[in-house]
């Protein structure tokens, strides 16, 4: 996973209160759980959006006052009207235990199906992993040069060393569907590709 860096402060007081002044000082609250007792702190609200609104999946360097920590976004609270960050639960990384997260999914190359004029449908933009810190990618990359018209890819056809996937083994990350005016090629009867 790509790595962000994050300074914080830490809250000696906690409560709605204190949040709210943290809040109007232009910090966001955090805690940080996981491994041993919570460390409540606060960081600078822009610092922490830019992780936030990014299609990207952080493993957070944070440095409380010099306590250093590795963590993930586990929970986020954000305003109901303005969107903005309200309070993030950070959850503390551990190289010997597995974490659970969401990875975004990018497709490389040119589908053979779309040259044909298919359709491509992508129908998850993130899947569910589960596994130690260090094994997980930045992204699942999937090469969709082989995709012709009627194939996909499906959860169980990928491979990541160290990394299990949470959603069903049968769903379809991505395929290529038939469109009007599409030309099936003569040589489909290679089996390259999963039936969608």
């Amino acid at each position: 996973m790509k790595t962000a860096q994050l300074s914080g402060s830490v809250r000696t007081n906690v409560g709605k209160k204190d949040a709210a002044a943290v809040r109007n000082a232009g910090m966001v609250p955090c805690v940080l759980y996981g491994q041993g007792e919570q460390t409540h702190f606060a960081v600078k609200r822009n610092d922490i959006e830019k992780i936030v609104f990014s299609p990207e999946v952080y493993q957070v360097a944070l440095d409380i006052e010099g306590k250093k920590a590795s963590g993930i976004i586990r929970e986020l609270q954000q305003h109901p009207t303005k969107g903005t960050v309200l309070h993030v639960d950070f959850l503390e990384l551990s190289a010997t235990k597995e974490v659970r997260v969401g990875l975004p999914v990018r497709l490389t190359g040119s589908s053979k199906g779309v040259m044909s004029g298919g359709k491509l449908m992508q129908v998850f933009r993130r899947l569910n992993c589960i596994g130690l810190p260090q094994d997980l990618p930045e992204a699942i990359v999937l090469d969709i040069t082989k995709l012709k018209i009627g194939k996909s890819i499906r959860v169980s056809a990928i491979e990541i060393p160290g990394v299990k996937f949470l959603d069903p083994a049968n769903a379809v990350v991505v395929s290529v569907k038939m469109a009007r005016g599409a030309t099936k090629p003569a040589d489909d009867d290679d089996d390259e590709e999963e039936e969608a």
